[in-house]
């Protein structure tokens, strides 16, 4: 009997697993897994970019890529289906929604002096956005390669819950490093819902309503299998 009961209770943890399996399988293509911040490591790819043709590193600042994640979370929606992306705030735009929404104080608002943006239907891992998004022709090469540039700022976001088009932004100032784009709040500024912006070591987040119908289809099938082992014993 002993034997039997073991056996059964092996069947019903092998069925779980097998359950579980399929559930997280239909759901798992709909999710993109991000971890870190990809807005740094853009930044750091477009340093070392940099410094491979002798040309100073740029300071990563946090008042300037909230503001490139401001720039593309206003650019949503407008990403064509060939990947093309049209899309331009008013000037006013920055000193007026993008600055104050970070909390960078306006008085420290620098000189922008270039941007690059781009948008991909898929999730490209940074060194493909790199270069096959934000460094794709001789102009933007030459823009990130530009000597007077002593600042940059990254922003990134995706449009629906996990899902594309993701949409990206590279600020560059040549104004003086260090002292311009300053968060209120000892430094904080935003703690982004969405996307997320280089400088800080907020890890992206694209929000929980994916992920919790995933757990919604996982938990019923776990406490099952939990109450019929119980029973058996």
């Amino acid at each position: 009997m002993m034997v039997n009961k073991l056996r059964c209770c092996q069947w019903i943890a092998l069925s779980c697993l097998i359950t579980a399996a399929v559930v997280f399988s239909k759901h798992h293509d709909n999710i993109v897994v991000i971890a870190g911040n990809p807005a740094n490591d853009i930044v750091d790819i477009i340093n070392k970019n940099r410094t491979s043709q002798s040309l100073s590193q740029l300071n990563n600042s946090p008042g300037l890529g909230c503001i490139a994640l401001q720039y593309v979370e206003q650019c949503k929606g407008n990403c064509s289906r060939n990947n093309t992306l049209s899309c331009r705030p008013l000037e006013v735009d920055f000193t007026e929604i993008f600055a104050p929404n970070c909390g960078v104080e306006l008085p420290t608002f620098g000189t922008l002096s270039g941007h690059i943006v781009g948008c991909q239907h898929k999730y490209l891992k940074p060194s493909e956005a790199f270069s096959h998004l934000l460094v794709r022709d001789k102009r933007s090469l030459s823009l990130l390669r530009n000597k007077t540039h002593t600042e940059v700022g990254v922003g990134l976001i995706g449009s629906y819950k996990h899902k594309g088009p993701y949409f990206w932004c590279v600020l560059f100032s040549d104004s003086q490093a260090n002292s311009t784009f300053a968060l209120e709040d000892l430094g904080q500024g935003i703690k982004q819902k969405k996307g997320c912006y280089s400088g800080t070591s907020f890890s992206c987040s694209w929000g929980h309503k994916n992920r919790g119908v995933y757990l919604n289809n996982i938990w019923p099938i776990g406490v099952y299998c939990f109450y019929v082992i119980i029973l058996l014993h």
